[in-house]
């Protein structure tokens, strides 16, 4: 249980830190005009995805140093 509080939030700040980094392209050069809520949901699973990706590669390295 002690080991589960950090890993939640290893993985909030993965996905702000994709979050931050996603807000720096401008994604309407690439999407459809009048898609809104579509461009919003590709966000959020981009910004999921890179998340979760970084927060295991966060853990991996914390996993090795132990």
């Amino acid at each position: 249980m002690n080991e589960l509080i950090p890993r939640i939030f290893i993985h909030f700040l993965g996905f702000f830190v994709a979050m931050i980094g996603l807000s720096s392209i401008d994604f309407n050069r690439f999407l459809k005009k009048n898609k809104v809520w579509q461009a919003q949901m590709l966000y959020l699973v981009l910004a999921m995805a890179l998340g979760y990706l970084f927060a295991q590669f966060l853990l991996a390295i914390q996993w090795q140093i132990s």
